[in-house]
């Protein structure tokens, strides 16, 4: 099996473990993982090889950019301290501690290895995280909590790790140099992902066309990444900022296809490519065991170590910090999402599992330093962190479901339903709002006045059937069921000219343009 066939295997496992996974009660990213490992130890596998400084740019932009898919820039703003606390405050202690400890008991370690380390497998994985939580029906706020602590843990962790490897790689460093470089790689990453999401949403509105639309959608993360590093910036965080300002910015109420188009693909692509990261971290397990040479019992116990300090910091880092923010919350009435609850601090406490950052950063160390020398405690930081990426990926995403069941954390139905209900009457009143300007510049028939009139109240009625009242939710329902019998015959008569149009591509004389231009009409004239 050579280097491309281990690659559609993955991609292959990537599509097949999703159902897999889910019939058996196991978060996605948890299954893979083990099939990587499972695959690596087989006769015929080869042992992967990617250069180091190509993992973080292939792997990390569009797990990111699809990640933000699901935030907003509101949601961002109104949790800019509990993201502080967590996404930097956490990450830099995690990192000291890690650092600390590490040096201590690894013999020969550098300083600067030792943060390189802490940094690595400091931040948790919002994948791994956001996808055990997705399964499990958590409140909609931790999910926030945790989508936003993932989506900028990253940015600290990979500019400390940078930093110290620089270090190690140079052999020289200074604090002042560190902080100055910590503030000018994060303001050229605001201004590269400003910019580029500028120029981006320009374009988008121009080009119209979906296909293009999703195409340029790919290429922005990738551009955002390689322009900030090729700057000096920080490549994850110029990532983020162009996704945040076209997620804000670059939307179109009307553009229907685009949207669905563009969300369908991002689906695909976050599926793929976190299936081969989780993949690449159970692959990597045989690279990893073969530095090795003799010390497994020694290596294991420090991972071991680095393990408890990474779960123990975060847990003493999270209660006094949810306290505090409780606090203010009740104080100044915050708009923001917090743990309500010990039940809720102790659930984000074990969700923060370590995955296809911490293993990208591992990969990516340099094999060398400037003067030649092999890079300083290289195999022990592989060792340690791949320990750590394992046990709280395996431990605490096999027993978070559990843990969750037991302290009954679970999502308010209500309050969804609630929000719902309140989207469905603004919704209903926009629609009516935008009939009745028309008919102040149109004269419209009587039966047609009262037939859009009616079809407000179906607009508002199909999403939230609560907002009319009993005679007429009986009555809704009642035109639900026949407008479902319609379609139902609808889609089967649309079917039945597709298959007829697909049939004439084969035939003589047909030209398989012409054909594809009138099943795209019938796809769409579907979609409606």
């Amino acid at each position: 099996m050579d280097q491309l066939a281990l690659l559609l295997a993955l991609l292959f496992g990537a599509v097949v473990t999703v159902p897999l996974a889910e019939r058996i009660d196991l978060p996605a990213p948890v299954l893979m993982t083990l099939v990587g490992a499972a695959v690596a130890f087989l006769p015929f596998t080869p042992t992967v090889e990617i250069p180091p400084e190509f993992i973080l740019p292939l792997v990390l932009p569009p797990l990111l950019y699809a990640a933000v898919q699901r935030t907003s820039w509101r949601q961002f703003t109104a949790n800019v301290r509990p993201i502080l606390l967590l996404a930097v405050a956490l990450v830099l202690v995690t990192t000291a501690a890690v650092a600390s400890v590490a040096q201590a008991v690894v013999p020969g370690l550098p300083l600067a290895a030792a943060v390189a380390l802490g940094a690595l497998v400091a931040p948790p994985d919002p994948i791994a995280a956001t996808a055990v939580a997705g399964r499990l029906g958590l409140p909609r706020r931790l999910v926030s909590i945790l989508e936003g602590e993932g989506l900028f843990n990253d940015v600290t962790a990979i500019v400390v790790y940078h930093i110290a490897i620089a270090a190690v790689v140079s052999g020289t460093f200074s604090w002042p140099g560190a902080a100055t470089q910590f503030v000018l790689s994060a303001s050229v990453a605001v201004a590269v992902g400003l910019a580029l999401g500028w120029i981006s949403d320009q374009l988008l509105s121009r080009l119209g066309d979906a296909t293009l639309q999703v195409g340029l959608s790919l290429m922005v993360p990738y551009v955002a990444y390689v322009l900030a590093e090729e700057l000096h910036g920080s490549g994850v965080l110029a990532v983020l900022t162009v996704a945040l300002f076209l997620a804000e910015h670059a939307v179109d109420p009307d553009d229907v296809l685009g949207r669905l188009a563009g969300t369908t693909f991002w689906q695909i692509v976050d599926t793929l490519v976190t299936g081969v990261a989780f993949g690449l971290i159970g692959l990597e397990l045989r690279t990893v065991l073969d530095t090795v040479d003799g010390r497994m019992s020694r290596l294991l116990a420090w991972g071991a170590l680095i393990t408890v300090v990474v779960v123990v910091v975060r847990l003493f880092w999270l209660l006094p910090a949810t306290w505090l923010a409780q606090r203010l919350h009740r104080r100044r009435d915050y708009d923001e999402d917090i743990p309500v609850s010990w039940r809720e601090t102790v659930v984000m406490w074990w969700s923060g599992m370590r995955g296809v950052a911490s293993v990208s950063l591992a990969l990516a160390i340099p094999l060398h330093t400037d003067s030649g020398e092999p890079f300083p405690g290289r195999d022990e930081i592989l060792f340690i962190a791949f320990v750590v990426i394992l046990a709280t990926l395996v431990l605490q995403g096999l027993t978070l479901p559990a843990l969750v069941r037991r302290l009954g954390v679970r999502a308010d139905a209500g309050a969804e339903r609630e929000l719902e209900h309140r989207l469905a009457l603004r919704a209903a009143r926009a629609a009516r709002h935008r009939l009745r300007e028309i008919e102040e510049v149109e004269e419209l028939p009587d039966d047609l006045g009262e037939r859009l009139l009616r079809g407000v109240y179906e607009i508002g009625a199909r999403i939230s059937p609560a907002i009319v009242d009993e005679d007429r939710r009986e009555w809704y329902s009642h035109r639900a069921e026949r407008a479902r019998t319609f379609r139902r015959i609808q889609r089967e008569m649309l079917s039945a000219a597709r298959h007829e149009v697909l049939s004439a591509r084969s035939e003589p004389g047909t030209d398989p343009e012409v054909v594809d231009r009138v099943l795209r009409q019938l796809d769409v004239r579907s979609l409606r």
